[in-house]
């Protein structure tokens, strides 16, 4: 898997990116002590709201982002979008009131809702190997699983040294390294695409997407991952702590053992995926997803949680890893920026419906009830996904009418 780090641009590239995953984690940290400064004991509720601001950026956003990516090119973009983070970044340490925090988060992702889509429509461009596009998927797959364990770890330690502010400043010097390494490489130009409306512009991602059989079955999948990595996600410090009576260290032990599943399975996919085809890859993660979901419905210790959330994560990551081989393979290089931009969307808007189905359920009729309840949408959705997915199905989406 490593050999695709021989290319010297894709490296640079995947270098940018763990830097500035690394001060996204330590934002994370320092975000949730900030909003206990400024609103004390409601800071529960303001870290919800600031969640929900992110989603609703990624979702309503990045179509609107990828219709006017083309103006600029995508170095000078990844790299200003970078300075507008880092720029939030070290505005966040001033802050005092909520609705500071709530502005400030939206212009931080909303840069980022520009910049990720962008990021991934530009590795297939240039890593036009197949078998080198599935191994950066793999390697990317793991960073963010690695960046969920250590930047924790790492905000940790730091925080023995120095107060929370200081989290604020690592997060701008890896939007400062992310630029800096984008900088120092030439990306390839997108595809020249036709003159269009700004309304085709915007909205043909997301119709190319929804036009595609094998598109909409990823769309069930993304579905069905939202809801069983929700379980995890949104309730596992309410199983350890409230269910079990554990501490801090057992919650992170348990978020580290879901992590730990997705970084095997990433390591072992490359290879699965060049003798199995991705439907069949992807539905199998999908059905481990809805088995696992299952089994959280009564989980009778912290002993078996913990090798029940390393289940999940690997059927986490078999689930969602190989979407860019779908995107890449369902339309031409010019409409790749849209269908990333159009995945990047809908993919946070199954999560938009998970994540309160997880926590409010869960708060109003108990853990049992909530996991119930998302097993039953990860099954339905992966069902629906076997359906919609033709077993053999072209590698070009449906044409569209000309607008």
């Amino acid at each position: 898997m490593l050999h695709v780090l021989r290319h010297r641009t894709y490296r640079h590239l995947f270098g940018a990116q763990l830097v500035a995953l690394t001060g996204t984690g330590l934002a994370t940290v320092a975000l949730g002590l900030l909003a206990f400064r400024v609103a004390g004991g409601h800071a529960g509720a303001v870290l919800g709201t600031a969640l929900a601001i992110k989603m609703l950026a990624y979702v309503g956003l990045a179509p609107l982002a990828a219709a006017f990516a083309g103006y600029l090119p995508r170095r000078t973009a990844l790299v200003l979008l970078d300075l507008v983070r880092c720029g939030v970044a070290i505005c966040l340490p001033f802050v005092n009131t909520v609705w500071q925090i709530y502005v400030l988060i939206f212009v931080l992702q909303a840069a980022s809702a520009a910049f990720t889509p962008t990021f991934q429509a530009t590795i297939p461009d240039i890593l036009p190997d197949e078998q080198d596009y599935t191994d950066a998927l793999s390697l990317s797959r793991i960073a963010y699983d690695m960046e969920s364990v250590l930047s924790p770890l790492l905000a940790a330690a730091l925080l023995s040294v120095v107060s929370f502010h200081a989290l604020f400043v690592g997060t701008a010097l890896g939007f400062l390294g992310s630029a800096a390494l984008v900088v120092s490489v030439r990306l390839p130009a997108p595809s020249t695409a036709p003159h269009r409306s700004v309304y085709e512009r915007t909205t043909r991602g997301i119709r190319l997407y929804l036009a595609t059989p094998r598109l909409r079955g990823l769309l069930c999948i993304n579905m069905a991952v939202a809801a069983a990595a929700s379980i995890v996600l949104v309730n596992t410090v309410v199983y350890v702590q409230g269910t079990f009576g554990l501490g801090q260290s057992a919650t992170a032990l348990a978020l580290a053992c879901f992590g730990a599943g997705s970084m095997l399975a990433a390591l072992g996919l490359p290879r699965v995926l060049a003798h199995r085809a991705d439907r069949t890859v992807m539905l199998g993660g999908a059905s481990v997803l809805c088995v696992g979901a299952a089994l959280a419905i009564g989980v009778p210790s912290y002993g078996w949680l913990l090798p029940l959330w390393a289940v999940l994560g690997v059927g986490y990551s078999v689930a969602q890893t190989p979407s860019g081989r779908l995107l890449r393979r369902s339309g031409t290089a010019e409409d790749r920026p849209a269908l990333f931009a159009a995945q990047f969307s809908l993919s946070h808007l199954c999560w938009l419906l998970a994540y309160p189905l997880a926590g409010r359920v869960g708060a109003a009729f108990g853990l049992p009830v909530a996991a119930m309840g998302l097993c039953v949408l990860a099954v339905m959705a992966t069902v629906l996904a076997s359906l919609i997915w033709p077993a053999h199905s072209p590698d070009t989406p449906e044409p569209l009418p000309p607008q």
